[in-house]
């Protein structure tokens, strides 16, 4: 029996298998066998080409930079600060732009502050006494504004105090005004340059219109009509992400200014153009969040006729802008141009180079060298 089997297997190593078609004279299945190569076909053709253009290569790596530039003057009279002009150098924070920055629109001033011992603030939990044991000397305030002396502080008959820190006093105490200082900063300018470049196909372009007029941009102000005027108007800015300048003024928010580069550069360069889309980022569902706002501090440093240090300190709220660029770029890709069309031949040669070699012995090849490659020796 195992002889059999040996002998059938071996002798079918020497078969010929050949496949038999039947030509079935069917309409109705001749109909649907040519209704699927057609649904096919179409798909092909309207989605895969026409629609997601799968002829295309696409650069999704895009490189950018952004540059920005803040304009605008303001004036405030406040029992603070007195009678003061706000420009740029005052109200913008980084004071070299880039692709995040803030504009100071609220201010809490605490002028004078010096180094000593004074009495936390009551707003502060862990500032909170009723004996001085309740304030162990040198440990810090929890969240507070410096570190405890051993002394529980309280005013009157009061039966709790606030522990003694020894801080910048005296630590700041007010509230958030009830309009912002800035209120007149929608009127303000920022100018938003960006450069972008898609490696891959070495394509490269900025949203600034390319002119010899040096008066264009003095001029100009941003419109969805004119695309190639970067320079944007604060109050648009927060109104076209759907806020009033007024109430994000107060206590502050994020404003993201998102710019798109969608290119089919099968294209001409000037069929390139920049898409903005603007939005509120910080949390604006309720008011009353603790979560809402953009604010902090900052303080600037003085010293008296003696050489004493003291500082102003400032909590400043604020509107910060993050600015988001992405894109991508689609080109007409090598496959269809070295292989598919009458000039494919022309842009082979284009593409690919032939390096030779007089002799072999000195350890180069002859290869097919793509020209952005170098050649590479043995």
């Amino acid at each position: 029996m195992g002889q059999v089997v040996c002998k059938s297997l071996f002798q079918s190593l020497f078969d010929y298998k050949t496949a038999k078609y039947v030509i079935a004279k069917n309409k109705k299945v001749g109909l649907l066998y040519r209704l699927l190569q057609a649904s096919i076909l179409a798909y092909l053709v309207i989605w895969v080409f026409l629609w997601k253009k799968g002829y295309q290569d696409t650069d999704t790596s895009l490189e950018s930079s952004i540059v920005t530039k803040v304009k605008g003057v303001t004036f405030t009279n406040t029992s603070d600060l007195g009678a003061r002009l706000w420009d740029v150098a005052d109200y913008v924070i980084p004071p070299q732009g880039e692709n995040v920055f803030f504009i100071v629109t609220n201010l809490i001033v605490t002028p004078n502050q010096r180094q000593g011992t004074c009495a936390e603030s009551e707003n502060i939990p862990d500032g909170l006494c009723y004996k001085d044991s309740d304030c162990p000397p040198g440990e810090p305030v929890v969240a507070g504004n410096g570190v405890k002396t051993g002394r529980c502080l309280r005013a009157g008959k009061m039966q709790r105090g606030t522990c003694e820190i020894f801080a910048w006093c005296p630590v700041e105490t007010k509230s958030r005004p009830s309009k912002p200082l800035l209120g007149k900063a929608e009127d303000f300018t920022v100018y938003i340059k960006n450069f972008i470049r898609f490696p891959k196909f070495n394509f490269s372009k900025t949203n600034v219109l390319d002119t010899e007029d040096r008066s264009y941009l003095k001029f100009c102000q941003f419109d969805p009509k004119n695309l190639y005027c970067p320079i944007f108007r604060v109050g648009s800015l927060v109104s076209w992400a759907g806020s009033n300048f007024q109430d994000i003024a107060l206590q502050g928010g994020v404003i993201g200014i998102q710019i798109e580069w969608d290119c089919d550069l099968d294209k001409a360069p000037s069929e390139c153009n920049p898409r903005y889309h603007f939005s509120r980022l910080d949390n604006r569902f309720s008011e009353k969040s603790v979560s809402s706002g953009y604010n902090f501090r900052f303080a600037k440093y003085y010293r008296d006729t003696e050489g004493v240090q003291f500082r102003t300190l400032m909590k400043a709220y604020g509107i910060r802008f993050d600015v988001m660029v992405n894109g991508k770029g689609a080109f007409f890709c090598d496959l269809v141009l070295i292989y598919l069309i009458k000039k494919s031949n022309f842009y082979r040669n284009k593409k690919y180079e032939e390096a030779r070699s007089g002799h072999l012995g000195n350890g180069k090849v002859n290869v097919e060298q793509p020209q952005n490659l170098q050649t590479v020796e043995a």
